[in-house]
């Protein structure tokens, strides 16, 4: 068996990877913003935009602590290339007060402590105002199914439920 090594010449060498400029509508502000193609969502929030409610769990979008809604609707930020959401409505946990005021799902995981060392908060509030306003909050087995996307190491469930039970049986809109 022969062993041949082959240089590498320059013309060979890994390829640049080109930056990208796009406008990400965050929390209802436009940001024009130029950053590496691969950069993901969630990185493009946290580290360009200093926005840190979303958390880099797993970063395999298995464990929910990235979620964020774009057009309303629930990702986790961790898999999804920031480029793919030029010009889309994404909301951040921190972009759920208004006037000051907490969410009112806020308020309800307060009330029920559903939190403990607090990571997971954030990607779960923001599932359950995914659930809420996609009216899937019918049952608890709704509740526990739509919310399986989201770890909470604590074990909290319970608490996390009722929050979310607490503010569908109020009235309230917890949708944005």
């Amino acid at each position: 068996m022969k062993h041949v090594d082959t240089p590498t010449r320059p013309s060979e060498a890994t390829p640049q990877i080109p930056d990208v400029e796009v406008t990400l509508h965050v929390n209802g502000d436009p940001y024009r913003m130029r950053f590496d193609s691969r950069v993901t969502l969630l990185d493009a929030l946290r580290d360009h935009l200093g926005l840190t409610g979303a958390k880099k769990g797993c970063d395999q979008g298995a464990c929910g602590a990235c979620t964020v809604l774009v057009d309303g609707k629930r990702i986790v930020s961790c898999l999804a290339l920031a480029a793919q959401y030029d010009g889309r409505e994404i909301t951040t946990v921190e972009g759920l007060t208004e006037d000051g005021e907490p969410h009112p799902l806020q308020k309800a995981f307060a009330r029920h402590d559903a939190f403990q060392c607090g990571y997971c908060t954030p990607g779960q509030i923001m599932s359950a105002v995914s659930l809420e306003a996609e009216g899937r909050a019918g049952t608890d087995a709704d509740i526990r199914e739509f919310m399986s996307g989201n770890i909470c190491r604590c074990g909290a469930y319970p608490n996390i439920r009722a929050a979310i039970r607490d503010v569908v049986s109020e009235g309230n809109d917890a949708s944005l």
